[in-house]
């Protein structure tokens, strides 16, 4: 930060101290103005904590449908907890991150075993469980059982670095822990609602960019809006460039079916169905042959060839390329789909037609457009 940036911080900060979001202010806003979202028919503490998972890293409208499918495939915590790995997948497909729903879970069957199915009130305990978080306890045991615990996430860290004109850098963890505190001395009898009103604002009306201040219920006590300093609020930390990481993608097909495997259980999509693939520099143009015999080669080597009689030459028809992207959190894929014919199922791999694959198979979206070529 150059000096002439930390000078005009400063002078921020010496003029925040705006009244801090008070239920006074959210609560009648936010019961006039709440979307209606199908997490919201429940207080049930399985229901709110399957609902606050799912919105991790993914947006409201994309995990609707998919908390309303998961709902009704698995309406209890027992029903997770005893639920096939592979059916769990498959109703995860889509929202991505799947390392969230094996860690729900784990989550399922300590609360089953150690709880006898009912989630602990209690903001340590649920801390104690998998995949559970200062933020997702807070939730849970505020949206569920009313009890007076801040949920601080994204939205939240926006509403009151703008409201207190406050200039720390919102990933500082104790600027979180110390807007936890000050939340929670404020909270009303009405928690639940009150963690989810200041959700609501930052979701609706304090956007990151354009917040629509005229429609705002703390308009006139925030001193982003009083002092102009909405677009400068949050301060935001450095994104790091992401890794960016070629691959070939082999889509191959066979009269009965395409060839899919699993991947590692370690590293990215973790023990997730995916299309054969490798990372590879790609080929330009006038490189046809070399190209050939980079896929001819690997096909071998995975067993997916035949000798034509006693011909040296590999047996596999090229149908096609299709370039595609996946933006992952850290990381890009750059892939260049190969859509290969065999004649037959090569021994040792596993063929799924694509009947069977859209219905009981969990293919990330990494790889999900791979199906469009099957």
């Amino acid at each position: 930060m150059s000096g002439k940036e930390e000078k005009n911080n400063t002078q921020a900060n010496e003029k925040a101290g705006g009244d801090f979001p008070l239920p006074a202010y959210l609560l009648p806003w936010f019961d006039r103005n709440k979307r209606d979202l199908p997490w919201r028919k429940s207080k049930d503490a399985y229901a709110v904590w399957v609902s606050e998972i799912m919105l991790q890293q993914t947006r409201v409208e994309a995990a609707k449908e998919h908390y309303i499918r998961f709902m009704r495939a698995l309406p209890t915590v027992f029903d997770l907890a005893s639920c096939d790995d592979e059916k769990l997948m498959k109703l995860w497909e889509g929202l991505g991150y799947y390392s969230r729903a094996r860690n729900m879970k784990k989550c399922a069957v300590q609360v089953v075993e150690a709880y006898g199915g009912v989630f602990p009130r209690d903001k340590a305990l649920l801390r104690k469980l998998p995949g559970i978080g200062e933020y997702t306890a807070g939730a849970v045991s505020s949206i569920a059982y009313d009890e007076k615990n801040p949920a601080v996430d994204g939205n939240v860290l926006r509403v009151c670095a703008r409201a207190e004109g406050d200039f720390t850098p919102i990933d500082d963890a104790g600027r979180r822990k110390a807007l936890t505190e000050k939340l929670a001395a404020v909270y009303p009898e009405r928690a639940g609602d009150y963690t989810q009103s200041l959700m609501e604002l930052g979701a609706l009306v304090c956007l990151p960019d354009n917040p629509k201040c005229g429609e705002c219920p703390l308009r006139g006590h925030c001193v982003a809006e009083r002092e102009g300093w909405q677009a400068r609020l949050p301060v935001m930390p450095l994104k790091a460039e992401k890794k960016r990481e070629r691959l070939a993608v082999f889509i191959v097909r066979t009269p009965v079916g395409a060839v899919l495997r699993k991947r590692s259980q370690k590293g990215v999509l973790a023990g997730m169905w995916e299309f054969p693939n490798r990372p590879f520099d790609g080929f330009g143009a006038g490189e046809e042959e070399r190209e050939r015999k980079f896929l001819s080669d690997i096909l071998e080597v995975w067993g997916m060839t035949e000798k034509n009689g006693q011909e040296k030459e590999q047996v596999f028809m090229l149908r096609g390329k299709k370039e595609h992207t996946h933006v992952f959190t850290h990381l890009v894929w750059e892939m260049t789909g190969y859509v290969i014919d065999l004649p037959s199922v090569p021994a040792g791999m596993q063929v799924f037609s694509a009947e069977r694959i859209q219905k009981e198979l969990s293919v990330p979206s990494a790889f999900r457009w791979c199906l469009d070529c099957i």
